[in-house]
């Protein structure tokens, strides 16, 4: 990689401090591309927004030209920087992964804008692989967590009435709220659960329905339901 930098010297000084910036955003471009198409592959939710794709690109390349102009200025620095603390994301991160890919991108172009060049491509690299890695081993997966809705008639109201079918079906169990509906003709009970590996979503359901007189049951997970 020492080849990289030669490029950009000459009798070991700077040959242009606007080639290298140049130099350093194209750079920045590129690893900050590879870091996006990491982050659509390994993306798990349902859509991911274009325009956090193009803002990943965008603060990447914008702070390595940051990082030129503060890099020789303590007093710009910290005027900048005081700037940026002004600047608020008006839509807001729903999956803590992608503040890491934020946080990526900007180190990427703050290496890139100190023309650290060789760093920054190590750096994107090895994230990437390890970003990758966690995805396809699905480290750290917790067990799934569900919301299941039940709806009975007020005659029908005991405080233990689901107990021996959750037990059967569930390895955890909680009851969450309970409140009634139709003009209190109904109750409706909310319980957290957490499903045994081998039970399907329609014996559960079932079960209820043939104790709760047939009316409403929802099933919902908190979080992406992976076979």
């Amino acid at each position: 990689m020492e080849q990289i930098s030669n490029l950009f010297t000459s009798n070991g000084t700077v040959v242009s401090t606007v080639w290298m910036s140049l130099a350093a955003m194209a750079l920045a471009t590129v690893l900050s591309i590879i870091i996006t198409k990491v982050y659509q592959i390994t993306f798990t939710g349902e859509r991911y927004s274009q325009s956090f794709v193009h803002t990943i690109i965008m603060m990447s390349v914008i702070v390595s030209v940051v990082m030129n102009v503060v890099s020789d200025n303590a007093g710009v620095a910290f005027g900048l920087f005081a700037v940026f603390s002004l600047i608020r994301f008006r839509s807001a991160v729903t999956d803590a992964k992608d503040i890491a890919y934020i946080f990526f991108g900007l180190c990427v172009g703050m290496t890139a804008g100190l023309y650290q060049f060789e760093l920054a491509i190590v750096l994107t690299l090895f994230a990437s692989l390890i970003f990758y890695i966690l995805y396809k081993f699905n480290y750290g997966k917790g067990k799934d967590t569900q919301i299941l809705k039940v709806q009975v008639p007020e005659n029908l109201n005991h405080e233990n009435l689901f107990d021996d079918i959750l037990d059967a079906h569930t390895l955890s169990y909680a009851i969450r709220q309970v409140e009634t509906t139709n003009l209190g003709t109904m109750i409706m009970y909310t319980f957290a659960i957490r499903a045994k590996a081998d039970t399907k979503d329609r014996e559960l359901l079932d079960a209820i329905r043939e104790r709760n007189a047939n009316l409403k049951v929802s099933l919902s997970y908190l979080g992406d339901k992976k076979d």
